[in-house]
């Protein structure tokens, strides 16, 4: 629990540092933490990040990173898009796959492009919503620690009916549920201060859905790890685990923040 909370709080306040700094700063620092994240899942499926496959996941995953002022700037004065960078990825990907005779084999690249997306498109989310305006991350980051401190604190105290064993065995319906509330009062109470919508039903209503895509985000992840036997995605955080298992939640949210349009 020491060392738990040491990390939390030493990596907490870098995030933070950088957060504030926003601009390049903290695009340098989502490169690099999706890049981490990146390594981790290769890993799961015994990739290595240095490999062919490894560097072609990489560059996929950064050109899809690409900040939108970027993609005005540059992507758009060429005949290239984001999506012309997926493709060629996939067409190297898969001749790849021959070249090594099946060896590196189809599902392989299909595991590496839905990873390179589920990382790529969730942290050009974090970089967006910084762009959009601190407070606004402020307020996915608000629902997110919320959700997972109100679901922890309410499912240990009250929580006796499992929530989805097969895939969590320590969640419960009630500490979902607990989280959702958490969030909406801690929502709440944000609006009060530093008004994010101006319709307070919609603030509820965003605050709700953003509490059960944060948490699902958490169970996919789970799902990930239990499908391939692993623990935590990494050991980069003592106590916490990996990049992944800090941002889980985070890279489901904040998608669905611009989706709402409240971004």
């Amino acid at each position: 629990m020491k060392q738990r909370i040491i990390t939390g709080v030493v990596a907490g306040a870098l995030f933070i540092i950088f957060l504030v700094l926003g601009n390049l700063p903290f695009t340098l620092l989502v490169y690099a933490l999706a890049a981490v994240a990146i390594y981790e899942l290769l890993k799961m499926k015994n990739i290595q990040i240095y490999s062919i496959p490894g560097i072609l996941a990489l560059l996929i995953t950064f050109s899809l990173l690409l900040p939108k002022a970027i993609t005005l700037n540059f992507l758009e004065a060429s005949v290239y898009t984001k999506l012309d960078f997926l493709l060629i990825g996939v067409i190297l990907l898969l001749i790849y796959s021959v070249l090594v005779k099946n060896h590196f084999t189809f599902d392989d690249v299909g595991f590496i492009l839905l990873s390179t997306v589920y990382v790529g498109m969730g942290f050009y989310y974090l970089i967006e919503t910084r762009n959009g305006g601190l407070e606004y991350l402020i307020f996915a980051l608000l629902i997110v620690w919320t959700t997972d401190s109100g679901a922890y604190f309410i499912g240990r105290k009250l929580g006796k009916k499992k929530l989805w064993p097969e895939i969590s065995p320590n969640k419960t319906v009630e500490g979902f549920v607990g989280g959702i509330i958490t969030a909406v009062v801690f929502a709440s109470i944000m609006q009060m201060i530093f008004p994010i919508s101006s319709s307070w039903i919609a603030l509820i209503v965003i605050a709700i859905i953003a509490s059960i895509f944060g948490q699902m985000g958490d169970l996919v992840e789970s799902a990930i790890k239990r499908h391939y036997g692993v623990k935590d995605s990494g050991n980069l955080l003592p106590g916490h685990g990996g990049i992944l298992d800090r941002f889980d939640s985070l890279l489901f949210v904040l998608p669905l923040l611009h989706f709402l349009q409240l971004i």
